[in-house]
């Protein structure tokens, strides 16, 4: 016959986070025969509950709370001693003091007026508890420093309060129509178009400070538009902004820049730099400059073959010192090639640099070699904040992926323009401004935005 023993058996039940177990002795009954009513000897039962939560501060206990300090019994001494403590209560700040002024009659305006010195209370998290910490405040993050507003600020934006008799006329076919309709009593604003090209001539005007800025046009190759990307540049330049605009035309060969525009002197470069001593203001500086509708001056090359090799890096600097008391704005077209005396100086002084490139292959690849020769020579940054002129109107361009061209340049430069073709700059002769194609115009205000925004704003007294 089968030996049956007791056995225990234990059951286990989980209920909302809590274990229950419980310990059970059965005895079998005699012959193997179970009684129903035995009970176990002994019953345990463990209940695992969870940690009890952190006490925390609130935040209005905070500024009130007093640190706790610890005492060093051994420092204590014997006997009854007698210590004056002088309480100094922290003024507030920006507070003053009136005559007849009551005192404050909460016990916390103390701390209180702590919380607007330069030590600030902080609860601080720690393995022991939460405690209540002063913190020092640094002095500027304590009492931040305004900078005082410039004249510039003052704008008529700002200032003008726009109602129906100061909001200035809409621009925009339809818009415009609908407030002559009626009466002026119906205002929409300027139209999306007319916006788009106000931010763009806001964008344009951004000021300087810090005396004149210089940006060359050059490219290694010749004839694919680098004076005609330089005329248009100065136009869009000189017709968005109000101060002056200069294009020196500082080509070693024989230049075109005074071509462009309706020529009103015969004076040149050599001319400048032969009576530069005589020149002691703008008006004496005009009389050497050509001047178009929208009061872009430019400074022809010279036009003698045999003196056009004189013109080196020292005369360059002679102009271009000249240049840069009376204008804001100095754009230098620097001729074909980048090896010749002229190209280190004009260089010295660049503010940002216009790479012009044709449509064709080898045009875009000399292009991105003067890029290359520039990085060579130190002149990486100006590099990296260049913008290429891809030119459209050379030949070829039908015939090439423009768009490969650009993903190149994109890779080495800030940004990349394309100048579309126009019959006017083709013909090669005298630019007016007024009579070119809205798109051409389009591209010239983009160009001149891209170039102003890469300048510096403000570079000390250079």
């Amino acid at each position: 016959m089968a030996d049956i023993r007791g056995e225990d058996h234990t059951a286990s039940r989980r209920t909302g986070g809590r274990t229950a177990a419980i310990d059970r002795s059965d005895q079998d009954a005699p012959g193997g025969a179970h009684s129903a009513t035995a009970i176990p000897d002994s019953l345990n039962i463990r209940v695992d509950l969870p940690p009890s939560p952190r006490p925390v501060m609130p935040d209005d206990e905070v500024a009130v709370a007093i640190d706790d300090v610890a005492v060093d019994p051994g420092g204590l001494v014997a006997g009854p001693t007698t210590t004056s403590v002088e309480v100094i209560t922290p003024a507030l700040a920006g507070a003053s003091v009136r005559s007849g002024a009551h005192a404050d009659p909460s016990p916390y305006g103390a701390l209180l007026a702590a919380d607007a010195s330069r030590l600030r209370r902080e609860r601080v998290s720690t393995d022991t508890g939460s405690h209540v910490a002063i913190v020092d405040v640094p002095a500027d993050a304590a009492t931040p420093a305004e900078i005082p507003e410039t004249s510039e600020s003052l704008t008529a934006d700002r200032l003008i309060d726009l109602n129906r008799t100061t909001r200035p006329a809409p621009h925009g076919g339809f818009n415009r129509f609908v407030y002559e309709a009626s009466l002026h009593l119906v205002n929409l604003g300027d139209s999306a178009k007319a916006r788009a090209y106000k931010e763009l001539s806001a964008r344009i005007q951004r000021r300087f400070d810090g005396g004149a800025r210089f940006v060359p046009v050059l490219t290694r190759k010749g004839g694919v538009g680098k004076t005609t990307i330089t005329t248009l540049l100065g136009m869009a330049l000189a017709d968005a902004r109000d101060d002056r605009i200069i294009a020196i035309d500082a080509n070693p060969d024989r230049g075109t820049l005074a071509e462009r525009v309706d020529r009103q002197t015969r004076e040149t470069v050599r001319d400048v730099v032969t009576r530069a001593s005589s020149i002691g203001g703008y008006t004496d500086f005009s009389a050497f400059v050509s001047r178009d509708e929208t009061r872009l001056d430019i400074l022809a090359s010279d036009t003698d073959p045999t003196l056009s090799e004189a013109f080196n890096d020292d005369d360059y600097n002679v102009v271009a010192g000249l240049a840069a008391r009376y204008y804001s704005l100095v754009l230098t077209d620097c001729g074909t090639g980048i090896v010749h005396s002229v190209m280190r100086a004009t260089l010295q002084r660049a503010d940002s640099i216009v790479i012009v490139s044709g449509g064709s292959v080898d045009e875009a690849r000399l292009a991105s070699e003067t890029l290359t020769w520039l990085e060579a020579n130190g002149f990486g940054e100006l590099v990296r904040n260049a913008i290429v002129a891809i030119n459209l109107a050379t030949q070829g361009t039908h015939l090439v992926k423009v768009d490969e061209i650009e993903a190149h340049f994109q890779s080495r430069v800030r940004e990349i323009v394309r100048i579309p073709y126009d019959p006017q700059l083709a013909a090669g002769s005298v630019v007016h401004w007024d009579e070119l194609r809205p798109v051409t115009r389009h591209a010239a205000r983009e160009l001149a935005a891209l170039v102003v925004e890469g300048l510096p704003v403000d570079r000390g007294g250079h």
